[in-house]
């Protein structure tokens, strides 16, 4: 019973997140209309999961509506894991990325995002793990759905063009990602 009330929760709440009117994070922009301060928006992704596998990532991420329908920005990533399943599993990771994005609708957008990531690889030649730096260019589009009168929630879905099964960061081409804007 608990379950249930639990999904259904869940379900509400993202079926909430859906639902509604007008983008409010977007905002009319001329040449001087709107002083760069206020152009900016801040955000990112914060997750945490403690257990038999541990992972704390944050990723704080800074943009500026350059047009009313077009924004770039810049973040950085810093992950730290442990998986007690396996021996060598434990490190950290971290980056930077630069990304685009362009309003098609004023919920829907098209994402484009270079990442370089540094983590521990293992290297099969010497059979232990050793650091290296992973590139990913992202492509792909999301969904805003605005709370306040500036923030919302992000919902992207990616694909990663360089992605490559022996040196990629992320074990799929594909990464979804959730995240806040301010």
């Amino acid at each position: 019973m608990s379950l249930l009330k639990n999904s259904l929760v869940a379900f509400v709440l993202l079926g909430l997140l859906f639902v509604s009117g007008e983008a409010a994070a977007q905002r009319e922009i001329y040449s001087d209309s709107i002083p760069f301060k206020d152009r900016l928006y801040f955000g990112g992704n914060l997750g945490l999961q403690f257990g038999t596998v541990t992972l704390v990532d944050v990723s704080p991420l800074v943009g500026v509506m350059i047009t009313p329908r077009l924004s770039g920005g810049v973040g950085a990533t810093f992950q730290y894991y442990d998986d007690s399943r396996f021996y060598g599993s434990e490190g950290s990771s971290y980056g930077g990325r630069v990304f685009g994005r362009f309003n098609v609708l004023p919920n829907v957008f098209l994402h484009a995002e270079y990442e370089s990531i540094n983590w521990e690889a293992y290297d099969y030649f010497v059979e232990d793990f050793r650091r290296v730096w992973s590139d990913a260019f992202f492509l792909g589009g999301g969904y805003f759905a605005p709370f306040g009168n500036r923030g919302g929630a992000n919902f992207t879905f990616l694909y990663n063009v360089l992605h490559d099964n022996k040196t990629s960061y992320y074990a799929e081409p594909y990464v979804i990602r959730v995240g806040f804007v301010l």
